[in-house]
């Protein structure tokens, strides 16, 4: 599949603060790709670079064969955290209007706003202001803007942010019809669930630097060891000393435990006691939700086996 979108050793300073070092993945047409770290972690940064919001202290930024200051801004879009739509303006008016910055062709442009807004549900809308729309519906509109001009290359920082559960499933269709139609996405978003359901690969960075890169699948056969989820009165001692049990945890009558890596599921099994018991059982990876919040709040875990900082 064609690279779209190449960053290559990424730095980037303020003042005497290193915000990244060393930063590189790529984006390949209808993929979606996500970039994903704790608050402060440089995703911003790395995004601003990309769109030449700010420029690099080192490396490139390439589109294709064009580089950084030769990017053709027009093929790209872009949804940014901070949400920001001029409050006294008609929705078809700021559509058409990010259309016109994008040079596409207003016609076509309004043909595409209305066919947009009927799917996001705001049929009827588009002469309305800005103001007299919900958070949501807002947020809506400045999705729609943001691909509005048929991108290439589609950058959403936060795109799920304040949206209901509904919204968020149309957003995700959305998302995956654009990518099958050859779109390359960049996502960043803290809802691991989701970006578990969406992305195909995944670039973690913490502290400005790179912790895990790869597929999905990848990220989870080599750093997610098993868990095992058991439902049933128990006590934690004779869990804790079973073999190649790692940590338990145990909320109400629930207890998971955290297993070693590579253990071999159907012969530690064989090692319950027959005295446990056991009302519901599931075994299962753990979750990309779990792996994040345990790099974000350092406790270790990688170096008990998993995915390296340098995997590709």
């Amino acid at each position: 599949m064609e690279t779209v979108l190449t960053v290559d050793r990424l730095g980037k300073s303020f003042k005497d603060t290193r915000i990244i070092r060393d930063i590189s993945f790529h984006v390949k047409k209808g993929e979606i790709m996500a970039i994903l770290g704790p608050n402060g972690a440089g995703k911003t940064t790395t995004i601003r670079s990309i769109m030449g919001i700010m420029y690099p202290d080192e490396g490139s930024v390439e589109f294709h064969n064009h580089t950084s200051k030769e990017i053709p801004r027009h093929k790209i879009g872009y949804l940014p955290e901070e949400r920001g739509l001029y409050k006294n303006v008609k929705v078809m008016d700021i559509l058409l209007y990010f259309a016109e910055l994008k040079d596409y062709p207003l016609k076509k442009a309004k043909q595409r706003a209305l066919e947009y807004l009927k799917k996001f549900g705001l049929e009827g809308k588009d002469q309305v202001s800005i103001e007299e729309l919900s958070k949501g519906m807002g947020q809506k509109v400045q999705f729609i803007a943001s691909i509005i001009h048929e991108p290439e290359l589609l950058i959403l920082d936060e795109p799920f942010s304040g949206l209901d559960p509904v919204s968020q499933e149309v957003f995700k269709d959305e998302i995956k019809e654009l990518a099958q139609n050859g779109t390359a996405i960049l996502l960043s978003s803290h809802q691991m669930n989701l970006v578990e359901q969406l992305c195909d690969r995944l670039f973690l960075i913490h502290r400005g630097q790179k912790i895990i890169y790869g597929t999905i699948d990848e990220v989870k056969k080599e750093y997610a060891n098993f868990k095992c989820t058991i439902l049933g009165s128990h006590n934690r001692e004779e869990l804790e000393g079973m073999t190649q049990v790692q940590r338990v945890e145990q909320n109400d009558n629930v207890s998971t435990l955290y297993l070693a890596q590579n253990v071999h599921i159907p012969t530690w099994l064989k090692q319950l006691p027959d005295n446990l018991e056991i009302q519901e059982l599931r075994i299962d990876r753990v979750s990309l939700h779990e792996i994040f919040v345990d790099i974000a709040t350092g406790k270790n875990l990688m170096e008990e086996g998993g995915i390296s900082s340098d995997a590709e």
